[in-house]
């Protein structure tokens, strides 16, 4: 893939760290920004001409996930190349700040929202973004929009960034299944809330941000995941999902996984910035159990979050500036994968709700996170494939018959 970064500005600004704003021609300002070149703590580095800017989704840059790591990521990058960055979070729309960011001369910019289109198609007769810079390399991240319908790619200087978060959601799934099958057994009835079996308790939830491919690849890795269980142990259950919840009311989340919580549901997993953390309040509230997204955030409400779903943007971010800074951008596939194996898609190590199994469910936890361990074996295998929603693969609910999608 060609690719070309532009050349520095005659004179290099060094600048400390600030708050500043990107502003429009007619001198509006379009967003919030970030903005480092040299930091004492990479004060000794030589300079990069590589200039970076990373445009946040609507939960923005403190989210303690999805944003937040992929800041970390182009901080670590400035702190050992010595590059400009700027964190952007859009106030009048991506394609805005997309066009704005290009024009002020940032040769890398990441794209964490999902909002694609006026970037790779153009929209309303305009010719899309990435033509109109070409000297520009743009980083979708969480899809791959950068192709048609025969699987070629549409413009040379942009790279989609997938994670491969459909094999850490089977994992979930699969933990689920097996920990909601021996809840009283493992945590007791002291601090909890479960609902039996008998009465509904074979259901689990789904609240997503929205009805995209970045998000229906947990969903339908998760199904896959429960059923995987649930087919193993004779069991059906019922699946409960939203797909439009958003990424910034924590209340819309304690009211979704409130519903699916008197409904019998013992454990919903959100995949939406901060409205899962209404999720995991919610759970704490009810007794029950939330599954969490991003990073760990396991601790977030000790004892009442399974597992988090990592997907760590830090790795591509980071990644990708380093090969940009070595001069190895064009050598870089147009679709970057990271998989369970990269350490970037994951579910978290289970410590802190390991803490609160009681001491008679200890053998029967060991015996999960054992047959956890060989379910991720036959994924790094290739025994168990997961229907992956970001590559444009379609779910099939009839290869999941323990599981009835509501």
């Amino acid at each position: 893939m060609k690719k070309r970064v532009a050349q520095a500005m005659g004179c290099l600004l060094v600048m400390t760290m600030m708050a500043g704003s990107l502003t429009a021609c007619g001198g509006k300002t379009e967003t919030k920004t970030e903005t480092e070149t040299k930091t004492e703590a990479n004060a000794d580095k030589k300079e990069s001409d590589v200039r970076v800017a990373l445009i946040c989704s609507a939960a923005g840059q403190n989210d303690n996930g999805y944003n937040q790591s992929a800041v970390e990521g182009v901080k670590k990058a400035a702190d050992e190349f010595g590059i400009e960055y700027k964190v952007v979070e859009p106030t009048t729309g991506v394609p805005q700040a997309l066009e704005s960011l290009a024009d002020d001369g940032y040769n890398i910019i990441f794209n964490l929202e999902y909002d694609f289109e006026a970037l790779i198609q153009g929209t309303g007769g305009a010719q899309p973004i990435a033509e109109m810079y070409p000297d520009t390399t743009f980083v979708c991240v969480n899809d791959n929009p950068n192709q048609d319908e025969n699987g070629n790619v549409i413009h040379e200087n942009v790279i989609s960034v997938l994670f491969d978060v459909q094999q850490a959601s089977f994992v979930a799934g699969a933990l689920t299944t097996l920990v909601n099958e021996n809840t009283e057994t493992l945590f007791g009835t002291d601090e909890y809330n479960f609902t039996p079996a008998e009465d509904g308790g074979r259901s689990v939830g789904f609240i997503g941000g929205t009805n995209s491919n970045g998000i229906t690849v947990f969903s339908y890795g998760y199904i896959e995941g429960v059923n995987y269980e649930a087919e193993k142990l004779g069991v059906d259950y019922d699946y409960y999902a939203k797909y439009d919840a958003g990424f910034a009311d924590s209340a819309t989340g304690s009211t979704v996984a409130g519903t699916y919580y008197n409904q019998g549901v013992n454990i919903v997993f959100a995949v939406a910035g901060s409205v899962g953390d209404g999720v995991a309040s919610k759970a704490k509230e009810e007794g029950k159990l939330a599954i969490q997204v991003d990073a760990n955030k396991d601790d977030q409400q000790p004892g009442y979050i399974l597992t988090s779903v990592i997907k760590n943007t830090e790795v591509p971010v980071y990644d990708i500036v380093k090969e940009a800074v070595n001069g190895k951008l064009d050598d870089m596939e147009a679709a970057q994968t990271y998989s369970l194996a990269s350490g970037a898609a994951s579910i978290t190590d289970l410590t802190e709700i390991s803490k609160h199994v009681q001491e008679s469910g200890k053998d029967k936890w060991e015996e999960i996170k054992a047959e956890i361990k060989d379910v991720e074996d036959k994924i790094a295998d290739g025994t168990i494939v997961v229907t992956d929603a970001q590559s444009g693969e379609e779910f099939d609910a009839s290869k999941c018959p323990n599981v009835t999608v509501k």
